[in-house]
């Protein structure tokens, strides 16, 4: 007979999977949350009812979980190089590449049986995020600008919340006028400029280990105009943004939103132009206040419309 797991393995075990995961560090998902939300509330002119609101939560909670498993077992030799990563618990030995994985396949399908809730062009749209999702990790070895691999990644919640709202079948999301998918794919690139301004700030936490192990980051390409291309990628996202949801998001509080997002710029270039490792990653996680400010301006103008 097997013998029953002690409480304290048990708990010591958890406390493994959690940090491979990310737990304890939500800026991650949250994201992945805020554009995904803004899509949403876009999608259905407001709230868009509990049912997607919470497939939409928790699905982007569980994909980045497993994005970090699968993130974590290809970069596992690499990590023990990097000063930030080298405790991460696949990196140790503390969590098997096995255990990683099957976690991260666990959670992935758990966040694919939420999709099938929805509809067959969300579903669809789905494996598209997932093919995204395995490639990415590898991007980093091949690409001089991995960070718009991982933009693309960060991007299809956006799709699929319009093809959720939509409903219908594969073809729902480019049924309607041509203003919808025009307005999907704005929101698409000023995500992924977004993105590729706040892993860049990430990149450049790491760029010392990564020139020394041949990684290659958006930080390592830019060289001396991180700073400067940063902030035009900030500036890009938010007009891209402001200008598509103009017919949209309708009422001053949005755009105070984005003045309060282009505030939020300005304290990043005060936090990265001396390119110090601390002020850039500080400037990384505190990136979901940004998100959030946007989302909320969003959120905010359809309750008050």
């Amino acid at each position: 007979m097997s013998q029953p797991v002690e409480p304290g393995v048990f708990r010591r075990q958890l406390a493994l999977y959690l940090s491979l995961i990310r737990w304890n560090r939500p800026a991650g998902w949250l994201l992945l949350l805020w554009p995904t939300l803004s899509a949403l509330w876009v999608a259905a002119d407001g709230f868009p009812g509990w049912h997607l609101l919470t497939v939409f939560t928790l699905g982007t909670i569980l994909m980045r979980s497993a994005g970090c498993c699968i993130n974590d077992v290809a970069d596992r030799d690499f990590d023990r190089h990097v000063k930030r990563t080298a405790g991460r618990p696949v990196t140790t030995g503390a969590v098997s590449v096995k255990e990683a994985l099957l976690l991260g396949a666990l959670l992935a399908l758990l966040a694919f049986a939420l999709v099938l809730t929805t509809n067959a062009a969300t579903v669809g749209w789905s494996f598209g995020a997932l093919a995204v999702t395995l490639v990415y990790p590898y991007a980093k070895r091949l690409f001089s600008m991995p960070q718009a691999v991982l933009g693309v990644a960060f991007s299809f919640g956006i799709p699929m919340a319009f093809s959720a709202v939509q409903g219908g079948d594969s073809a729902g999301l480019f049924s309607g006028p041509i203003s919808v998918p025009s307005l999907v794919w704005a929101l698409v690139l000023g995500n992924l400029l977004w993105v590729l301004a706040y892993d860049t700030e990430y990149a450049m936490v790491d760029r010392d280990d990564d020139l020394l192990i041949g990684m290659k980051t958006s930080a390592i390409t830019l060289g001396r105009l991180d700073v400067p291309v940063i902030l035009l990628f900030y500036l890009l996202f938010i007009s891209i943004w402001a200008v598509a949801l103009l017919p949209y998001a309708q009422g001053a509080i949005f755009y105070i939103a984005v003045v309060l997002a282009l505030a939020q710029v300005a304290w990043h270039y005060a936090l990265i132009r001396s390119r110090s490792r601390e002020g850039c990653f500080k400037a990384f996680r505190l990136n979901h206040w940004l998100g959030f400010v946007l989302f909320a301006g969003i959120a905010a103008s359809y309750a008050l419309a």
